[in-house]
């Protein structure tokens, strides 16, 4: 009977918490069928690019939900942040990708990222990707730059990353996007290959459009120009 009643008390407030606020409940239950991850390991993974103090003005960095195959679609997918004092939709874009909040409170109560499917058939971290401009217009010097500053990062967060170098970037479209990358250089102007793969290396999500910019088939100064805007723009690490 007392072990009982230990019990009972430990799951008291967690079932406070998850059924505070409006939506609380309908987490308790997404939780229950689904599954859920520790805010605190996703915050401590996402807060090092935070705290990060060397060049990063050209990359950002999200959170991605991403299915460990191609079986798994990103359609009708939700990802809430359910603490005691916290509920919020993290909405996730075709990537799988989501602006990640850094709360001290959801922080202090363990909250919960909790995902409307089973959590054993995706993986979760973050993910670094070049800003996108709003008139499309890249000079490659930038994007060698953020290449650089996308590898100086991820070296300083994993030491596998040494003896890599970058290669260029991938610009990702929608599938059924018409989407075109060109180059253009003082003498010509071309369209970068069109072909279909991931957003990011290693996804398992690879029907997009894509088209990448290598930096070492093109003159140092050219101008890349998407005349769609992205779904992601990736530094290509090799």
């Amino acid at each position: 009977m007392m072990a009982a009643t230990r019990f009972l008390a430990a799951r008291v407030p967690l079932l406070l918490a998850l059924c505070f606020g409006a939506g609380g409940c309908l987490a308790q239950v997404q939780a229950q069928e689904a599954g859920w991850v520790s805010y605190r390991d996703a915050y401590r993974s996402m807060v090092a690019f935070a705290k990060y103090g060397k060049a990063k003005n050209l990359l950002q960095s999200h959170y991605q939900v991403a299915p460990k195959d191609g079986s798994q679609p990103l359609d009708g997918l939700r990802l809430t942040l359910s603490g005691r004092t916290t509920q919020l939709n993290l909405p996730l874009d075709a990537t799988g990708r989501t602006t990640f909040p850094l709360l001290k409170a959801a922080y202090d109560e363990n909250a919960m990222l909790v995902l409307n499917r089973k959590i054993n058939h995706y993986t979760f971290g973050p993910r670094i990707s070049i800003v996108a401009r709003v008139d499309g217009v890249y000079e490659s010097a930038d994007l060698r730059a953020a290449c650089d500053q996308a590898l100086q990062y991820l070296r300083h967060t994993d030491a596998s990353y040494g003896n890599r170098h970058c290669a260029g970037a991938r610009f990702a479209f929608l599938p059924k996007s018409d989407a075109a990358v060109r180059v253009r250089d003082p003498l010509r102007e071309s369209a970068l290959p069109v072909g279909e793969g991931a957003a990011f290396d290693g996804d398992a999500n690879s029907g997009f459009r894509v088209m990448v910019y290598r930096f070492a088939e093109w003159p140092e100064k050219v101008q890349v120009i998407s005349q769609n805007a992205p779904v992601a723009i990736a530094p290509v690490i090799e």
